[in-house]
């Protein structure tokens, strides 16, 4: 792609982005992106027939593999996840199941759970309050456009980005979400990432790499960085470095959606204060289990056994297929496949 084509490519993308009356959020891209002018599809590979996109949006979506709606969570609601996240730390309440995770720079001899020392949370579908992040009507009225009907939520967390040491591990690579997932298709799934206060670049916002969800699921593997990496932080080994990139700025209750074949990731974060964004993934409850024995997905699995091994005591011969069957739960409509 030449500069100037990207570049007219970016103001157009941008310019869209800015249209806060079309609901789609701000972003910045630092060498271009994608016009939804440019898609003229025999039909929609991506979204399903609905009365909530506009038909700019869906385009969007169908071109670029995210859409931003602004202000879709309230203040209350994040304000009562906030709370329970804050409980969580203090151990006041232990859901089953959930993984609380440090950054690798704090070693497992000195962490003691607190709201300083917890980067993320994972799978609190056990946990009533934070689940009803995965059952708020507003974010299940977008997921049914990518999803249809009958919604299962997948995999659940709530991130709390640390201000960096110095040794660059707030950052996550640049990856894409169906690496942790033995479910197909992948055009019934999607990502729902709630920013739960003002998130740029300063703290660590997304960095999406438009159109790529149009490609295959690429081989990943955990970054060799100088000051380490987080646990299971896979990042892809052969992705364009040229690809154009947006930088996602957004404000408290804005949410992405975004399909999990989308190469994102987040950078560092340079304040001194934590950053904190809820998410879910969410599937058809059509889709199907794979069985990831062979492919590049395989990893994941080793991996995710061992923890789960060390962590609950669970067999070596656990697929990942296994692992998800616990996690999943519906939230809409009828359970079917998953």
């Amino acid at each position: 792609m030449n500069q100037s084509h990207a570049g007219t490519r970016l103001r157009i993308v941008l310019g869209h982005l800015r249209q806060r009356s079309a609901g789609v959020g701000v972003a910045h891209s630092t060498s271009g992106a994608v016009s939804p002018n440019s898609f003229h599809p025999p039909q929609f590979q991506y979204t399903r027939d609905n009365n909530v996109l506009s038909l700019e949006q869906r385009k969007f979506y169908e071109e670029n593999g995210f859409l931003v709606i602004k202000n879709l969570v309230s203040d209350a609601d994040i304000e009562r996840f906030r709370k329970e996240f804050e409980r969580i730390c203090k151990g006041e309440v232990k859901p089953e199941g959930m993984m609380i995770m440090r950054d690798v720079t704090i070693p497992k001899s000195e962490f003691t759970p607190s709201e300083k020392t917890v980067s993320k949370i994972q799978d609190f579908q056990e946990d009533e309050e934070l689940f009803r992040y995965c059952t708020l009507p507003e974010i299940l009225k977008y997921v049914e456009c990518f999803t249809g009907p009958d919604i299962i939520a997948v995999h659940t967390m709530l991130i709390n980005k640390p201000p960096d040491s110095g040794k660059k591990t707030s950052r996550h690579p640049l990856h894409q979400d169906l690496q942790y997932f033995p479910i197909r298709p992948s055009n019934n799934i999607v990502g729902a990432w709630t920013a739960m206060e003002h998130i740029d670049r300063n703290n660590g916002c997304l960095c999406v790499l438009p159109g790529t969800h149009k490609g295959d699921l690429k081989p990943h593997a955990i970054p060799k960085w100088e000051g380490g990496v987080n646990i299971m932080f896979y990042g892809i080994q052969d992705y364009d470095e040229n690809c154009p990139r947006v930088h996602l700025v957004m404000e408290k209750g804005d949410t992405v959606f975004f399909h999990p074949l989308l190469i994102h990731g987040s950078g560092l974060n340079r304040t001194q204060g934590y950053r904190k964004a809820i998410s879910s993934h969410f599937a058809s409850a059509d889709c199907h289990y794979i069985d990831v024995k062979g492919t590049s997905q395989e990893v994941t699995e080793r991996d995710l056994s061992r923890i789960g091994k060390k962590l609950y005591g669970i067999p070596d011969d656990t697929r990942l297929q296994d692992v998800f069957r616990f996690r999943v739960r519906l939230v809409k409509g009828k359970r079917l496949n998953l």
